[in-house]
């Protein structure tokens, strides 16, 4: 099965023509910018998906310690110098750091390191190391024993033409401790982007506990609000999309939103969180989401972004021990234990930040809030009725060409494969077969 990233009204046209219809014209896009997307192969050596891989990391403990004492008092992750052994090849000096938000809540001193999540960066303290060519892992979090449905959400992500990250299982060790099944993915980085678009840009993360608030044109007013991943340090261009989102007048934001953002590609986006019952996502609790300014078009696109949660996954079940918490769901619910991995979360904020001034504390108002629930592009885009229209179509697009056509049945069917027949020493096979019979009523409800 190969990855896609087509430009978003290309996907269904393709989709169409590989299901042996006669596929129609194109609809005019919505769009007035390109993504300038590239169609991505499937992931080759450390991201080849079919294999089970291996990850074992040797660090101090009492650096480890100390690290998780620093993250409890002033929420700072520390880099960490460890040895990092990826399928048998060591790599020595390399960094590492504590990588989430509400997946560190509930870290503790007593918290095991092969259960937390992890940021790995070969190339942290030593220049030019690397990984068949890639420097940073994602060591991912999951209410699920199996992060079947993360890993399934990525490869649908990938076959609906939307930018996405290779994931692999692996089995991953801390200072010889028996091996845990984690999910590893791609950070979006430089290297990330260089293979997912075909043009110079700059790379935005959404921070858990920001805003899409417009807070002025000082940069510094962004700070723990949007943090920029690629490209060299310029917050113009999100500064003057937050100003467009947040002031332009109804009538300016539906005329000028196609010139600044790819319409077709975040309406495809939409229905896809959708689809995969992912409520974690631009204005789920997370924030979840990048924004990728194209620096040729001058136009954004959002890129997807945590989907630990899709497929009803539900924060604080499954884990060591538990499994779907019912149909279409992974934990907290009927039938799943409640358990996690030690220094897992165990629930959300219940009483999240005092949000910046212009924010009401319920989330709503300018660019939402980190209780999450809302977001200043969401809302406005949803109540044009032309582009709350093409989410709907879109999301019925997407339904025959993934569920319908066969192709999630596909790539789930591959992801069982490999837990199956390759980590049967990490989980049970009547887990594996639960976890994914709950993915499967999901797509089917």
């Amino acid at each position: 099965m190969r990855r896609r990233t087509f430009v978003a009204s290309w996907a269904v046209v393709a989709a169409l023509g590989l299901a042996g219809c006669s596929a129609p014209d194109p609809a005019p896009s919505a769009s007035a910018v390109s993504t300038a997307a590239r169609q991505v192969a499937a992931g080759t050596g450390v991201w080849d998906e079919s294999q089970l891989h291996e990850i074992g990391i040797e660090v101090d403990a009492d650096a480890v310690a100390q690290m998780i004492d620093t993250y409890q008092a002033s929420g700072d992750k520390e880099w960490l110098e460890a040895t990092v052994t990826i399928d048998g090849t060591t790599y020595e000096k390399a960094g590492i750091r504590l990588k989430g938000n509400s997946s560190l809540r509930g870290v503790s001193d007593d918290s095991d390191p092969a259960d937390l999540p992890w940021l790995l960066r070969l190339d942290e303290f030593v220049d030019g190391q690397s990984a068949d060519g890639w420097t940073s892992f994602v060591v991912r979090s999951n209410s699920s024993e199996t992060a079947l449905n993360e890993a399934v959400a990525l490869d649908l992500l990938a076959e609906a033409g939307l930018a996405s990250e290779h994931a692999v299982s692996t089995a991953f060790s801390v200072n010889g401790s028996d091996a845990r099944l984690r999910l590893v993915v791609q950070d979006l980085d430089e290297e990330w982007e260089a293979e997912n678009f075909s043009t110079a840009g700059l790379l935005y993360k959404s921070e858990a506990s920001g805003d899409w608030s417009w807070r002025g044109d000082d940069p510094d007013a962004y700070t723990d609000v949007f943090d920029q991943e690629t490209g060299d340090d310029d917050l113009t261009p999100l500064i003057d999309l937050l100003d467009f989102l947040n002031n332009s007048s109804d009538a300016d934001f539906e005329a000028g939103l196609p010139s600044r953002l790819d319409v077709d590609a975040f309406a495809r986006y939409l229905a896809f969180e959708e689809l995969v019952d992912n409520f974690d996502d631009i204005d789920g609790p997370g924030n979840n989401s990048y924004l990728r300014y194209d620096a040729t078009s001058g136009g954004f696109t959002v890129v997807a972004w945590d989907h630990n949660l899709a497929f009803g996954g539900a924060p604080g079940g499954g884990g060591a021990g538990g499994g779907p918490g019912g149909p279409g769901g992974f934990g907290g619910g009927p039938g799943g234990d409640g358990e996690r991995p030690e220094g897992m979360p165990t629930d959300l904020p219940t009483d999240p930040p005092s949000p910046p001034d212009g924010v009401r504390p319920d989330g709503g108002g300018p660019g939402g809030g980190p209780g999450g629930g809302s977001n200043v592009l969401v809302e406005r885009f949803t109540a044009v009725e032309e582009w709350a229209a093409l989410v709907e179509q879109a999301k019925a697009d997407l339904t025959d060409e993934l569920v319908g056509s066969g192709v999630a049945e596909q790539a789930l069917a591959a992801r069982v494969a490999v837990l199956t027949e390759q980590a049967g020493d990490l989980v049970d096979a009547s887990t594996v077969q639960d976890e994914a019979d709950a993915i499967r009523s999901s797509l089917a409800s």
